[in-house]
């Protein structure tokens, strides 16, 4: 029964696309016979999450149902970003406290702080190498799809303004250490809480064990408890995702879509080839289990592409890697650092809109230009988790110290969601495979019964 759903589902979409297909061609079918065949492909799915009682069936149904509103009722839809705010306010009480107690009892419980600083330098090494590679993907792939040329800027654009500090080295330096870790908690410097916690951990490995074990006690109970604290919060995922979804397309638009398909299309082609190319091979050679790989990895990754957060699937992540078989030492550790550092989706949309930038105001840039952009972009980008817009906010940067108009980047923030929705899921999908390579690095990968079952599956 729910197989049939799910098929009756793909049929009923793909009937309404044919329509719709049919009707730009010319012929006539009413339009109300067209939604009515998306209605109905919703309500089998609808069908299907119930029997298959998965998380993840609910969230995609949330986003497609998110998606029908905000284009039947534009309107509405607008009303319905209160749900994706309470949900993204919800996930945001959760990451601090999750990040201190994670990194805390995981430095302070490791036997060996050589060994956390060998995990740290091989961390680093590893994020910028997969990083680095990122961006001369977006840069080649912007440089052979051309999507900036010939681009019309509008008028209205130029005369629009957003606020935007233009960051400093020595500021951005800055702005990774805590003033006060209050402070850092309620304006949601996610950096700031890891560098916090960080040393609050070495600390407290340094102190003797009968005054550790009280404090390392109340970090492990306070993870366990936060992780508990997701699921529950996850419950509401459908909804905020589902609302996230029609907010963006009520806004949107199928025009303004049109007119940036082909940029749209380029970043996407990138990231999947980011993916195939880079990731996938990574994973074959670090014997990474694909197949309970994917599994875990399904939940946090709809999470990250319906509300464009990574902190949204940060919580659900690192239970997914521990599940998977990670130590939680290091998931402790390399996710939330992979989170600062490990921006591999973003640090390939960077490459491609800054070039993008250069192409909408007809300024060629030389190889050698190029190259430096990218040695900017790949230092500017680091650190910046938990600024709001901080892709923008470093574009705009970037592009104004190389003498660069700021008027084409805000072609971008019209389908700014859209993409960000693609590059935010790489970036976690990028920093789960981090975790998962560090731990069999580091030798502390224990596979769970069914990841060892699934592995022998394969091999038989």
């Amino acid at each position: 029964m729910r197989t049939r759903l799910f098929y009756l589902t793909v049929a009923l979409f793909a009937f309404a696309a044919i329509a719709s297909m049919v009707v730009h061609w010319g012929a006539t079918i009413p339009v109300r016979a067209i939604t009515a065949l998306r209605w109905a492909g919703l309500a089998t799915f609808f069908g299907y999450a119930v029997l298959r009682r998965s998380l993840t069936a609910w969230i995609v149904l949330g986003m497609f149902l998110g998606g029908e509103i905000g284009f039947d009722f534009p309107a509405f839809a607008s009303s319905l970003h209160v749900l994706t705010q309470i949900f993204l306010l919800l996930i945001k009480c959760i990451i601090a406290p999750l990040l201190f107690g994670t990194l805390v009892s995981g430095i302070a419980g490791h036997s060996d702080l050589k060994a956390v600083g060998r995990m740290g330098v091989k961390a680093i090494i590893y994020f910028e190498v997969v990083t680095t590679l990122a961006l001369i993907i977006g840069l080649a792939a912007i440089n052979i799809s051309k999507a900036g040329v010939g681009v019309q800027l509008p008028v209205a654009n130029s005369a629009q303004s957003l606020p935007v500090a233009k960051p400093t080295p020595g500021e951005l330096v800055l702005h990774a250490f805590p003033e006060n870790i209050a402070k850092a908690v309620a304006d949601g410097q996610v950096l700031q809480v890891v560098i916090f916690s960080i040393l609050f951990g070495t600390a407290l490995a340094m102190v003797r064990e009968e005054r550790r074990r009280p404090m390392l006690a109340l970090a492990e109970s306070l993870s366990e408890v936060m992780f508990k604290f997701t699921n529950i919060v996850m419950l509401f995922a459908p909804f905020g995702v589902g609302a996230a979804v029609a907010y963006t397309v009520g806004h949107v638009g199928p025009s303004v879509l049109l007119n940036l398909t082909k940029l749209l299309v380029t970043l996407y082609v990138a990231l999947v080839v980011f993916v195939i190319g880079v990731l996938l091979p990574i994973a074959l050679i670090a014997g990474v289990p694909l197949k309970q790989f994917l599994r875990a990895i399904a939940e946090p990754a709809s999470i990250a592409f319906g509300t464009s957060s990574s902190e949204a699937a940060l919580p659900l992540a690192m239970e997914a890697m521990e599940r998977l078989g990670a130590a939680r030492q290091v998931v402790a550790f390399v996710m939330p650092l992979g989170y600062s550092f490990n921006l591999d989706g973003s640090s390939l949309y960077l490459s491609l809109a800054a070039i993008f930038v250069a192409q909408v105001a007809g300024i060629h840039l030389s190889l050698g230009q190029q190259v430096a952009l990218l040695l900017t972009l790949m230092l500017a980008s680091k650190g910046v988790a938990g600024v709001s817009r901080a892709a923008i906010v470093i574009l705009l940067g970037t592009v104004g110290s190389f003498g660069l108009p700021a008027e084409p980047v805000f072609i971008l923030l019209g389908i700014d969601q859209l993409m960000d929705m693609a590059r935010t899921t790489v970036n976690v999908i990028g920093n789960c495979l981090g975790t998962v390579v560090i731990a069999r690095w580091e030798g502390e990968f224990r596979p769970t019964r069914d990841t060892v079952a699934s592995e022998r599956v394969g091999a038989s």
